[in-house]
């Protein structure tokens, strides 16, 4: 199978899989306890997404540069600081302690 052929399986899947979305009617969504668990996997998904792009390589999980400008990032989001501090203070931290050789 070539690369394209792959990349258009994916497409047409995710097309289907879309298309499947629409079909559900709006109603079994209007209950509390499917409105609640739609919002909480968001959240779930998201969460999983920071922590494996954050401590994963490969099949390793490393603690690196990455895990302090999380908590730094994460600590200014707390206080409610705008999106462009948070980013570029979290860049700060991870290029300074590199530099520095305190992380990799």
């Amino acid at each position: 199978m070539t690369l394209w052929t792959a990349v258009l399986a994916a497409a047409l899947l995710c097309f289907a899989l879309k298309a499947v979305g629409y079909l559900i009617p709006p109603r079994w969504f209007e209950a509390s306890a499917p409105s609640r668990i739609v919002d909480l996997l968001t959240v779930a998904l998201l969460g999983a997404l920071v922590a494996v792009q954050t401590l994963g390589v490969g099949q390793q999980i490393v603690l690196d540069a990455r895990v302090p400008a999380l908590v730094v990032a994460a600590g200014l989001l707390i206080v409610r600081a705008p999106f462009l501090v948070v980013v570029v203070a979290a860049a700060l931290v991870a290029a300074l302690l590199r530099l520095w050789g305190l992380a990799a």
